[in-house]
């Protein structure tokens, strides 16, 4: 029951972590996949995200989802029952966070115990998108703090990188 425990919470920090850091935040400053299909506003959030069969939804999910397999590969040897409850904690969030597209409110305490541990209520994924740059980490609050740094970092890149593009088109 204990390896299980931990393998579960690995599963969903680490995966939590790279999905964050290496897809989800780099896709909002390089990418527009994501933006698309998770952030506009020509339709409502539950239509495409929800209710849609589009392939491009299915691949930003799938995307999306790619760490927490990668790290689910090397948990399997260590606790299977482990893995495919971390698996479905972690389905169940993405569920649950999107609930407040239809007017979900968290209750108190349900809310209280989240802000405890650090875990994203509906109502802080839904500043998300409302507001692309806030509320990173789609289980974990406390990722948000350090993936708006590493956002601004690569939007400094990128733009560094397009200016040095330019220069170089210039010269040429």
């Amino acid at each position: 029951m204990i390896e299980a425990s931990i393998a579960a919470c690995l599963l969903l920090f680490l995966g939590d972590f790279l999905s964050t850091f290496c897809y989800h935040v780099p896709e909002h400053v390089f990418g527009s996949l994501h933006l698309k299909t998770h952030h506009t506003s020509k339709q409502t959030f539950r239509h495409y995200a929800i209710l849609t069969v589009n392939a491009q939804v299915l691949l930003d999910g799938i995307l999306g989802a790619l760490p927490y397999l990668l790290i689910a590969v090397p948990l399997w040897s260590y606790s299977p029952i482990g893995t495919v409850l971390g698996l479905l904690l972690g389905q169940l969030h993405v569920w649950w966070r999107h609930a407040c597209v239809m007017n979900w409110q968290t209750p108190k305490i349900v809310a209280g115990l989240c802000h405890i541990l650090f875990i994203t209520t509906p109502e802080q994924h839904w500043l998300h998108h409302q507001k692309t740059t806030v509320g990173f980490g789609d289980i974990f609050t406390f990722f948000d703090a350090p993936a708006r740094s590493w956002f601004r970092f690569l939007r400094l890149l990128r733009f560094q990188v397009r200016a040095s593009g330019q220069k170089m088109a210039v010269r040429l």
